[in-house]
């Protein structure tokens, strides 16, 4: 059927329909992997950036939650090289067919789904991941590692504290690295491997499996839940891949916020380096930096102004800064205004938010009376916060702040 396209060896197939619940008012009205990050770029880039600096040229992205702004950023593929004829970057969104249509019900429905454009290629490996989790990883050698042990699926692991391993899926295994065993969030732990979500399969053994767990009614549709699990239980060959850099789910508010933070420290998530994250250029001028300006430990992007203090915080483009504003330990995403006299720290400021003369934002955690009631502020794209308004610290804000209240 589709004999005129090229066969690829390992496609990629990245989960990009979340919505990201626990980043709350952040991913109201756009797709988690579509959230700012780093100054630049979006959360997907660094997924695609991996596959690209791998030589992976076939990628589909499946979307499915408010995808319009994560569809129009990605567009064609081009900024990753990857509008290409044979291959390139795919938006695969759920679709009407001649018996009915579905939403996606799980990621690996989604995959399911889609197996007609996995089919395209004829390929003897799919790598499926999510898009949104910020590190930097050669999946090549996880491939060579796949190929090496023979294995039917190769899942990607990093080693977590002890104390921290109830909050992922546990992979428990032999010396060799075969899985004998998965532990979703287990209260007693038995090892520290924690699943990335990153998984290798053969492409053969995968199809099987899918259609199998399509079939089951009581299923999540889910890879680590029911696909790991049903592939383990009957036997296949299961081996554990383990990855050594900077790994983060930046599936919550603080951290995300501790994300952004760690690309000050110098972090191996740093923005620089030769394995290169790749995004969308915006085509914004360059930044201005006014002459009573205070920059320090910070991020400032391209098409922002500052006139202000900023004080080891993240600046996206086309942010302004007033003279007399001071912004610190913060995220100030792209288009918002900063007025002159507002102080803003600890915070997320989502995109193209105003925050007036006089406001305060957030608090410093060593102010507090009670460090309970401390957490990261966030303010909703879009909205004001008024003049000389005050934002409490941990609070989340949907709607705009009239003038001199308190929230």
């Amino acid at each position: 059927m589709f004999s005129n396209i090229k066969k690829k060896e390992c496609i990629a197939m990245i989960m990009a329909g979340g919505q990201g619940s626990r980043l709350y008012v952040l991913t109201s009205k756009i797709a988690k992997p579509a959230v700012p990050f780093g100054g630049k770029y979006r959360i997907i880039d660094y997924a695609i950036s991996n596959c690209v600096n791998s030589h992976i040229d076939t990628v589909g992205v499946l979307t499915q939650y408010q995808p319009l702004l994560l569809n129009e950023y990605i567009g064609n593929g081009q900024p990753w090289d990857l509008d290409r004829l044979e291959g390139g970057l795919t938006i695969l969104p759920p679709y009407q067919k001649n018996f009915g249509y579905d939403w996606y019900t799980g990621n690996a429905n989604a995959v399911f789904q889609n197996m007609h454009y996995i089919e395209r290629y004829n390929p003897e490996y799919v790598l499926v991941m999510g898009g949104d989790n910020i590190y930097k990883m050669d999946y090549s050698l996880m491939l060579d590692y796949h190929k090496k042990k023979d294995a039917d699926c190769t899942v990607g692991v990093i080693e977590v504290k002890l104390e921290e391993a109830s909050r992922f899926g546990i992979m428990n295994t032999n010396p060799d690295g075969s899985i004998y065993e998965f532990e979703e969030k287990p209260k007693e732990p038995k090892s520290t491997k924690a699943s990335m979500g990153l998984y290798i399969f053969k492409w053969n053994r995968l199809k099987k499996f899918l259609i199998e767990d399509n079939e089951d009614p009581e299923s999540a549709k889910d890879f680590g839940k029911n696909i790991i699990t049903k592939m383990l239980a009957a036997g296949e060959k299961m081996f554990a891949y383990s990855f050594k850099g900077y790994w983060r789910d930046v599936g919550t508010i603080d951290s995300l916020w501790a994300a952004n933070m760690d690309l000050l420290d110098h972090h191996d998530a740093s923005l620089s380096g030769d394995w290169k994250i790749y995004s969308r250029n915006p085509a914004k001028p360059p930044q201005y930096v006014g002459r009573n300006a205070v920059i320090e430990n910070s991020i400032v992007t391209a098409g922002s102004s500052i006139d202000g203090t900023v004080d080891s915080s993240v600046v996206f483009d086309g942010v302004r800064i007033e003279e007399g504003a001071s912004v610190r330990d913060s995220i100030i995403m792209p288009g918002s205004v900063i007025e002159s006299g507002a102080l803003v720290q600890y915070a997320v400021v989502a995109e193209n938010a105003t925050v007036k003369s006089g406001a305060t934002i957030g608090e410093r955690p060593e102010n507090m009376k009670n460090i309970d009631e401390w957490g990261i502020t966030v303010i909703a794209g879009g909205i004001s916060v008024g003049a000389n308004a005050v934002v409490k610290p941990k609070a989340m804000i949907y709607e705009s702040v009239p003038e001199g209240e308190t929230w």
